[in-house]
Parts: C-alpha cells; structure tokens; sequence
C-alpha cells in the first residue's frame, strides 16, 4: 500500500481514493523524507481502511507520528458527517483521553540538577505509578459520578487546583454532554481507586528544562522566558476506567455495525450511526471517560507542585508552577470545520493526535486566543518534548489537527528483545538524567531507539505548516510506571 503514496510536496503524500475500490475519499500522510522512509505499510493500510467507512469527510489523515495500532492508526485523524457518518469507539482508542498537562516554574536547570535525584525521588513517592496501582484517594461512586460530569471542577472544589487552571485547560477541563448512566459499574468500579495514578507503558512524569526558544513573543504567553527554565510535563490518560469504557463499547459497536448493515473492512473499525442510541450512548460515555482523564491529571499536577515545594522548601505558588496547557491525545468530538467551503458539523476522532486551533479560534482559551492553542508534544524519555502552536493551515487542512508525540518505531514486545532496562536506565544517567520507574522492563519497552525521531516528526509538522514551533525541551529527570 505505501508504494501508492503520491508525492504533493517534501512534506505532504497522498493516498488517492482509487488506489483502492472501496476507498470513499482520499487520504494525506505528513511527513518528511526521513519519517516517510520508516513508515509501516500496516499503518497506511489502517489509514486506508478508515477512508471507507460511511459518512468519511475528506481527506483521512495520518501524522508523522503514526504507527500501527488497533483500527484507526495511532497518530491520524478521521472526520464523519453529523448525519450521515459514524462514531468508533475503535477510532478514539482504549486509553480515552490520554494527553498531556504541562507546568512552567520559574526555576533553572542549574538550580534543579543538584536536587534533580530527590525531586524524582519525591514525585515518584507522592505519585502513584504503575499497572493496576491505586489512589490515595477513595472515590465513592457519588464522587465518581461528579468527577464524570464536572472533571477538573471537581478537583479544583476539593482543593487540588486553582481556578485559573481551568482557563489553560482544553475545553477548560470538563467536556459537556457527558451521561454516567452509559458508563458500565465495571468501568466504574476500575475508575473509582485510580484517580491520581500515572499508570504504566508510555505515561510519565518529566521534568525538563527549555533547551531553545524559536518564538520568543509566542513563548512568553506561553510563560516560557528563557532558555534553562524549568517546566514539567505529565502523560497519562483515563486508566482502567477509560480502557473498561472502550472494551465496553467495542462489543456494543460490533453488534450494532451488523444491526445497521455497516460493511467494515476492518473487524477492529467497529462503529455505530452517528445518529443511533448505540453511537450517543458510546459518546456520552466517552465525555465521562475524558472528564476522568483531566480530572486524573489535574490531581497528579497538585502532587507535583506539593512535591516541588517539599524539595524546594518555597510554595508552588513562590515557584511560579503555572499550568501552560492540557490537551486530549485520544478523543471524539463534534466540531465545526469547513468542509467545501461551508461550515459543517463532523466528528472528529482524534487517535494519537493533538488539536491544533489557530489564533482568534473562540475555543482558544482567552489568554491564548492571539497567538493559538498551545500543541504539546511529547518525546521518549531521553529525548525532546515541544510546545508549538496550532495555524489556520491545520483548521484548513487537518480539522484542526496536529501530532501528539514521537510515535513508536517498533513495538513493546519487539523492544523487549532489543534492549534492557537496567542497561537503558544506565545510559540516560551517564548522561545526566535522573530515573525511576516501577520495573526495568518499562524502561526497556519505552527506550528512546524504540521511538522516532522526535526532531523529525516535530520538523514534518512544523514545515508543512500545521502548527508551528514555539520551544523546544530536554529532560532532566523522568518518574514512570
């Protein structure tokens, strides 16, 4: 399938619908030389299959960043008509918003390097890590059910965050429409000891320090001043809670596909009419997984700064620990966008991949709203992380979207044979960093030679003008599951 890529520029490929019968609409890969070398052909023939769904709005689109995953490619984008399309649960992905919350401090690098071991140390002391850990906190179901509907309000009314973190957060933490009654009591009963918890596989907590500055007036909105300033950034989703939800629904999804005669080409695409009891319900119950996952980060960002001041020995408010932003990697939302020129409803499933507005976008938070959204980027541990910001390119030709991290370049179990923690824990602190982590053998399935080039992907983005570079971080110290 790769080689029926079209060359558009030496950013930007084309999958052309007649490259396949079934295709209903074409398909655009973003990438440069680099990237599109490496690219799996399972992953474009993942990106394929979704541009022949019903209801499909043109183009699908895959992010430097994409790799194979279950139905929908991690890191692509997929948009369906408000009528006439479909919602999948398998397009959104299990980890229901699983994003990134990013702090800025006013502290430098050469004042936390000294501390950088006991810092992680205490976050990874203060911070639940790890598979199937649970909480500090108990939920009782009634809290559960206002964590679903309220999200990071809940936290900030029980004291695990400020009011102004919710205007520099995506859909200020809390996605309207949410529906408890369509969330399973096992999802719930998973959700109920994990709020506060990292989790395991690719989810971290990193502290990092700006290594450079490409937009500098952009950046100071940004609150990032200087080169050697501190920031944070933390990854994690909705844990057991949003996978249960997904797990749920994807059993849902596959019987109502064959009630409502829905050809899938893949069996993993499972999908409901847009319109149908089976795909609102699904999206009710989503919103309340994605309300969890902000909520969850939220409580984890007041563990941070609570470590910070303890190793410090200043407030987090003395240490200047203002949110920049928090943003879904792994969402379904209704939008407006342009779709032949006329503004039109559409779901957009975002699966590995990060919303990218442009400036004077009403949904940019109003602090932000001249310059864009923040786009927050991830690395792999030993490599950079970004901030850059969304463009009018991306509202005019990726639904508003953009990549959401390195993108793996071989899976967990391929890493396994490769290499060992032990050995990769050892390289990363040769070189400075500090590191912790519940078991080795996550060190070794998230090494950074299991990733792309995070530089390359960013590059891709960046060239062919979906959103556009703003700083640049490396890691200091890194606490994972």
């Amino acid at each position: 399938m790769k080689e029926k890529l079209k060359k558009l520029s030496e950013y930007k490929w084309l999958i052309p619908k007649d490259a396949m019968p079934e295709m209903r609409v074409d398909a655009i890969f973003y990438a440069n030389k680099s990237i599109f070398d490496t690219i799996e052909d399972t992953a474009v023939s993942q990106l394929t299959n979704v541009a022949c769904l019903p209801g499909i709005i043109e183009p699908v689109i895959g992010m430097p960043d994409m790799h194979w995953g279950y139905g929908l490619p991690m890191g692509a984008v997929g948009a369906f008509d408000k009528d006439k399309g479909v919602i999948s649960c398998g397009c959104t992905g299990f980890d229901i918003n699983c994003g990134i919350h990013m702090l800025r401090t006013n502290l430098l690098a050469q004042e936390v390097k000294p501390k950088i071991r006991k810092l992680i140390d205490t976050l990874f002391r203060n911070v639940p890590c790890g598979v199937g850990v649970k909480s500090k906190l108990r939920l009782s179901i009634k809290e559960l059910d206002e964590v679903f509907l309220k999200g990071v309000g809940w936290a900030v009314k029980h004291g695990y965050g400020i009011p102004e973190d919710l205007e520099r957060l995506e859909e200020n933490g809390c996605i309207k429409g949410a529906d408890p009654s369509k969330v399973s009591q096992e999802a719930m009963s998973r959700g109920a000891p994990q709020l506060g918890t990292l989790g395991a596989g690719n989810h971290f907590l990193e502290v990092q320090a700006v290594s450079d500055i490409y937009e500098p007036e952009i950046a100071r909105k940004f609150g990032i001043t200087e080169k050697g300033q501190v920031t944070v950034m933390l990854l994690c989703g909705s844990r057991g809670l949003g996978h249960q939800v997904a797990t749920d629904y994807l059993k849902i999804h596959n019987r109502a596909a064959r009630k409502y005669g829905i050809e899938l080409p893949d069996a993993q695409l499972v999908c409901a009419p847009a319109t149908s009891p089976e795909g609102q319900n699904y999206f009710a119950a989503m919103k309340a997984a994605a309300n969890y996952a902000f909520c969850n980060r939220q409580v984890i960002t007041h563990w941070t700064r609570e470590s910070f001041s303890q190793v410090f020995g200043k407030s987090w408010e003395e240490l200047e620990m203002q949110t920049i932003y928090d943003v879904c990697h792994n969402i379904c939302k209704l939008e407006e966008h342009k779709v032949n020129g006329k503004p039109r409803k559409v779901y957009v499933h975002r699966k590995g991949a990060t919303r990218a507005l442009p400036p004077g976008h009403p949904d940019v938070p109003l602090v932000y709203r001249e310059v864009g959204q923040p786009v927050l980027i991830a690395g792999s541990m030993g490599t950079a992380s970004y901030i850059l910001v969304g463009t009018s390119q991306a509202m005019s030709e990726t639904f508003g979207s953009s990549c959401h991290g390195a993108g793996r370049a071989m899976s967990r179990k391929h890493a396994l044979k490769i290499y060992r923690g032990e050995q990769i824990k050892q390289e990363l602190e040769a070189k400075g960093e500090a590191l912790r982590s519940t078991h080795p053998k996550v060190l070794a399935e998230e090494a950074p030679g299991a990733y792309k080039d995070v530089d390359a992907v960013v590059d891709s983005v960046h060239q062919a003008g979906i959103s556009k570079k703003v700083a640049r971080m490396i890691p200091l110290g890194v606490a994972k599951g």
